[in-house]
């Protein structure tokens, strides 16, 4: 074996130019590959981040059925009391939970006493909110960051539709549950960034004024909001959460919660999985480049070397020999350039993120993009370089075990 690994290694240096040109479009692949990864997901990482910490939280609990019919909003199904204090007993044998945030949505006409338009409301404990999105006041855009009795925080582009600024009095007026109608004056505590999505006409108010508006003798929440500690650990904290809680059975025997991770919540995922989509296509390009390069190598070698292959035949060695020969050459040169593309891409990351490269997304600004060297992407990436490497020359090495010696010491 051991002869093999140094006949392959000289028929690797005999043709030096295009070995190197063949490691270079290797090399080139990989880092190109390892570094758009990176990039790319550090990018999406920012953007999660926005949405999750800014509105959303990590996940979502609701009645089951709410989401369905979460555009109109509807009171009626409400999680009581009782319902909400079974959740949370749940929640606090959570460690992986570090914050939850109930809320109260409806919606709602918002008067300047000149124009009227509608709203959706969120009621919120301002404390339990700040930890649960701890980004939200950087959406705060004007005014105080704090929530207090008595203001709201207004959607910018409501304010700009209205024309009203902090401290203006407004008027927010909706129908409870029963039908009937009240209403109450605030003052505009502030003006918040306009979330894009479904979010991008929510007020919010403190959650008493939203109990006095509904008339609601105690809180019935809409959705409670949850913030986990490792975000990494989204999806099995789901899973188990999503089994405990739907043990909890109303008194027709059905579940009665539902559990949403932020996935399901967000038109955003859908970019988030574009950008997976995108790196996918692009490591289908490495495997393309380096099938393609490595591929006419080895034929050439084949076609360039069909006496010395005959040689060998006739010398007695052995067809799989022949084979393994061929395939240990692509073997080399698909591992020294994955190991070659794989130093060059860390050293790329290290210096993207020591730059520090700044760039803004919506209001956020001075935003650091930061990828990080993530040792499993570099060992899938090689890995994927050297299976394709070994791939591409067994072609053109059946080819040559194959070899008829006598047509082949006869090859002109």
């Amino acid at each position: 074996m051991t002869n093999l690994w140094r006949i392959a290694g000289r028929n690797l240096l005999r043709y030096k130019r295009r070995t190197l040109l063949t490691l270079s479009l290797i090399v080139f692949g990989v880092l190109f590959v390892a570094v758009f990864e990176a990039v790319t997901g550090s990018f999406k990482g920012m953007m999660i981040g926005q949405i999750t910490d800014s509105f959303l939280g990590h996940m979502q609990i609701h009645r089951r059925g709410y989401l369905a019919a979460i555009e109109s909003l509807p009171l009626t199904m409400n999680l009581n009391p009782q319902a909400v204090q079974k959740m949370e007993e749940i929640l606090k044998t959570f460690p992986e939970i570090a914050a939850w945030s109930p809320r109260v949505k409806f919606g709602a006409m918002f008067s300047n006493f000149v124009e009227t338009t509608n709203i959706r409301i969120n009621g919120v404990d301002p404390e339990k909110e700040a930890r649960t999105v701890p980004l939200f006041a950087s959406r705060i855009v004007e005014g105080d960051k704090v929530l207090r009795n008595g203001e709201i925080l207004v959607p910018e582009l409501l304010a700009k539709g209205l024309k009203v600024k902090v401290g203006d009095p407004v008027v927010v007026i909706a129908t409870n549950r029963d039908g009937s109608v009240n209403g109450k004056q605030l003052k505009v505590g502030g003006i918040l960034e306009s979330a894009t999505g479904p979010g991008g006409r929510d007020g919010y108010l403190h959650v008493d004024d939203a109990m006095e508006i509904l008339r609601m003798e105690q809180p019935e929440i809409s959705e409670v909001a949850l913030r986990l500690r490792d975000f990494g650990r989204l999806h099995g904290v789901h899973e188990r959460l999503s089994s405990l809680l739907g043990e909890v059975k109303n008194a027709k025997g059905d579940r009665m919660f539902d559990v949403h991770t932020w996935e399901k919540i967000s038109p955003f995922y859908n970019i988030a999985s574009m950008i997976d989509i995108m790196t996918l296509f692009i490591k289908l390009m490495l495997i393309a480049i380096v099938l393609i390069s490595i591929m006419n190598v080895m034929i050439m070698a084949v076609y360039e070397r069909v006496r010395e292959i005959g040689t060998m035949a006739a010398m007695g060695t052995l067809p799989r020999k022949i084979l393994a020969m061929f395939v240990l050459e692509g073997f080399t040169m698909g591992m020294v350039g994955a190991l070659i593309g794989s130093g060059l891409s860390a050293a790329a990351i290290y210096g993207i993120h020591a730059a520090k490269l700044t760039f803004n997304f919506s209001r956020q600004t001075g935003l650091i993009l930061a990828p990080t060297i993530d040792p499993a992407a570099l060992m899938t990436v090689s890995g994927i370089v050297i299976a394709v490497s070994i791939l591409a020359s067994l072609q053109p090495a059946l080819k040559a075990a194959r070899m008829d010696p006598i047509e082949a010491l006869g090859h002109v």
